[in-house]
């Protein structure tokens, strides 16, 4: 019989927004891409420590990102691979698929089309916009590129509640605005801007240039400590 812990988690379970670190959640995701890897290569159970280990986490680490949405594991057993796959996908809200719109389709846009990623995790691009007569029309990766004066049509015809702004800085404020109002709920930016939305609308920024700078920082830092000097005080 499955433990009473291990079953489907209800909306009403989970724990709201506030109270969950964002880093959790993104630790969340990097348990689950884990875990997804040992199950395709055979393995049904895993402790706190062995995941921990593989992701560079401690054990107690482990327990208490779990310890915020309920109690997962077995007695003598650790955790079973699919079963918290399975509650992972419920606290993630990917245990159904979600319908995304992008907003541009220029060279960064047009390599997320192609990425196959996003379909293993339950999302899938279903509609892509430009405003760039050249790319109207154009058919890449199955998806027809629309002008954005069809977005709200388009949102409301396929249901999508999220969006993808995949434009230029200058342009991204009027996408997210474009996506806002055709009911999009959240609402990833590939643009190195910070975007004024209302409070009901979530978001979440990726910037590359920021990532490379804490991998930077994080360099020079170790380089600093081996020569017992001041974080930033080497020069590469």
């Amino acid at each position: 019989m499955t433990d009473q812990r291990t079953q489907p988690l209800q909306s009403s379970d989970l724990p709201s927004d506030a109270s969950v670190p964002k880093v959790v959640v993104s630790r969340l995701s990097l348990y689950l891409r884990e875990l997804q890897r040992l199950v395709a290569s055979g393995q049904q159970t895993i402790s706190s420590s062995q995941l921990g280990t593989l992701l560079g986490f401690s054990d107690a680490q482990v327990r208490k990102d779990l310890g915020f949405f309920g109690q997962f594991g077995y007695p003598g057993v650790g955790y079973r691979c699919d079963e918290l796959i399975r509650a992972m996908r419920d606290i993630l809200g990917t245990n159904h698929s979600w319908n995304v719109a992008m907003v541009g389709a220029g060279n960064l846009g047009q390599a997320l089309l192609g990425y196959r990623g996003f379909g293993r995790q339950n999302f899938a691009i279903a509609a892509a916009f430009d405003t760039d007569p050249a790319k109207v029309g154009n058919v890449i990766q199955g998806i027809r590129i629309q002008h954005i004066d069809e977005l709200a049509a388009t949102v409301r015809e396929k249901g999508i509640r999220l969006g993808m702004i995949v434009v230029p800085v200058e342009r991204a404020q009027e996408a997210a605005d474009r996506l806002v109002a055709a009911g999009v709920e959240g609402i990833v930016n590939f643009a190195p801007v910070t975007l004024v939305l209302p409070a009901h609308v979530q978001n979440v920024g990726v910037d590359l240039a920021i990532e490379l700078e804490q991998l930077s920082f994080a360099v020079t830092s170790k380089l600093a400590r081996a020569a017992g000097e001041p974080a930033g005080a080497v020069e590469p």
